[in-house]
């Protein structure tokens, strides 16, 4: 993929277009942009650089890690170039690659509006397959555990998450966020059929925070710790005593909400047939 240079010419002030997007993320190294360009962002910016003529610079809701999907990821960026916003999506849609695509656009919006800064929640979804046998059509896009698990016992366990707290014994070492301090505002556990789903919500995620806290809640749902083991684990603030990060191949970046005075989609409730 070709590098474009970004002068000050090609990021002068324009207007703000926001685009929301969905991709698989099996085949990248994650969101953000990397030196082989195997980023998500890569992609997405070269498309934008075929569309507009020009190279663009965008800022996401949320950066997902390699492997990690999205169905709602929320992008912005300015252009001195005008479209319509359906036009956006068709154009840079042509651009991409199969398992990315630009799923709306809106052009009329604030320039005060940040991606990342102007969202006051974030939503993601593990789907976990919990059957004897691994998966074979789904391979890459869930999780999968071969223990039985005991829902009671997840939700029972998940409930010393919900609040302020400090999430150091789930946040990864190579995590950049100043404040391990985040607030979870709810955890939903439901099983479909083979399926079991973890919703969860917060004002904001740490580096593999959602992917630490599936295997430690897996932990105990598996008899492997006791009920009470997780929130000891998470007064510890240790991240050696947490369960190892969990595959990332079941986790979905379902989006950010924004105050209504942005007027921009909510996230979508679902990413697919199944859940």
């Amino acid at each position: 993929m070709p590098q474009h240079s970004f002068d000050a010419q090609t990021l002068q002030a324009g207007h703000r277009v926001v685009l929301g997007l969905s991709y698989n993320g099996s085949s990248y190294c994650g969101w953000q942009s990397q030196p082989g360009s195997c980023g998500v962002q890569d992609h997405l910016e070269h498309a934008l650089a075929q569309f507009l003529g020009c190279a663009t610079r965008v800022h996401c809701a949320g950066r997902t890690d390699a492997g990690v999907h999205a169905v709602g990821q929320v992008v912005h960026f300015d252009t001195p170039l005008t479209r319509e916003a359906s036009s956006w999506v068709r154009g840079v849609n042509a651009f991409l690659p199969r398992d990315i695509a630009v799923q709306w656009a809106r052009t009329q919006v604030s320039a005060a509006f940040d991606a990342r800064r102007s969202a006051w929640q974030r939503r993601y979804r593990y789907v976990l397959r919990n059957h004897a046998v691994r998966p074979a059509l789904d391979q890459g896009r869930v999780g999968w555990t071969h223990r039985p698990l005991d829902l009671d016992r997840l939700r029972e366990a998940a409930q010393c998450l919900i609040g302020e707290h400090d999430f150091s014994a789930f946040r990864s070492s190579e995590c950049q966020a100043l404040s391990p301090v985040k607030t979870l505002h709810a955890i939903e556990i439901a099983k479909l059929g083979d399926h079991v789903v973890f919703d969860v919500r917060a004002n904001a995620f740490l580096h593999h925070m959602v992917r630490n806290l599936v295997g430690s809640l897996l932990a105990v749902g598996n008899g492997s710790k006791p009920v009470s083991w997780l929130a000891e684990v998470l007064q510890s603030r240790d991240r050696g005593l947490a369960a190892p990060t969990f595959m990332p191949d079941g986790l979905y970046f379902l989006g950010p909400d924004y105050p209504a005075e942005f007027n921009l989609p909510e996230p979508p409730r679902q990413i697919g047939l199944l859940v």
